[in-house]
């Protein structure tokens, strides 16, 4: 196992790690987290821990990948293990965001909507020997909702104070940008799924 695979199984255990830090009901064995007041700010420490272990895990994304590039250790492993961790990571956060009243459910519903359209996608490609490349639309999608995540697990710190909801607003640029660059995998690649019939 190479080092971008041994980071990109680090984020799935620290994928693991924030699930349960979020979801373990820890009061009925007794342990409570600790809730801070700054301001008009009431910060709960799980998610603080949980928002700066979500920020370590979305570093490795970003370090697997240049590593497997720079050393060319780029694997199929490598590369559905990737995958794997960024979804178990991205979608398991939203999804406990929307459970616990954080952010508004539509969000995680559109996000796993398209990762699953996406995916599929790809998969189809793959079985007929193409590689589906990355969209500009897509690498934008992702790069708002880390950053409207990783906000919305410090509780929209610091312009909560000013009355801006920067990570929902951010959320739902990245909801908007997920229907569109959906749609432009689909159009990119649709006469691979359809492939017309010759006359």
């Amino acid at each position: 196992m190479n080092l971008p695979t041994k980071l990109t199984v680090l984020r799935l255990v620290l994928s693991l790690v924030i699930i349960v830090l979020l979801c373990f009901p820890f009061y009925e064995i007794g342990l409570q987290f600790p809730t801070y007041a700054v301001g008009a700010i009431t910060f709960e420490s799980e998610y603080i821990v949980a928002g700066v272990i979500f920020v370590i895990a979305s570093l490795t994304d970003w370090l697997d990948g240049y590593l497997a590039r720079k050393n060319n250790q780029i694997t199929d492993t490598g590369k559905m293990l990737d995958a794997i961790a960024d979804k178990v990571l991205v979608n398991s956060v939203l999804i406990i965001l929307a459970a616990h009243g954080y952010i508004h459910e539509i969000v995680p519903v559109i996000i796993v909507l398209r990762d699953i359209v996406v995916n599929a996608i790809k998969m189809e490609a793959a079985g007929k020997g193409k590689v589906v490349a990355a969209i500009g639309s897509g690498k934008l999608k992702t790069a708002t909702l880390m950053v409207g995540t990783t906000l919305a697990l410090f509780c929209n710190a610091p312009f909560e104070h000013w009355g801006i909801y920067v990570d929902d607003i951010l959320l739902f640029i990245a909801c908007i940008l997920s229907i569109i660059s959906a749609v432009q995998y689909f159009n990119i690649n649709k006469e691979l799924i359809f492939p017309k019939k010759a006359k």
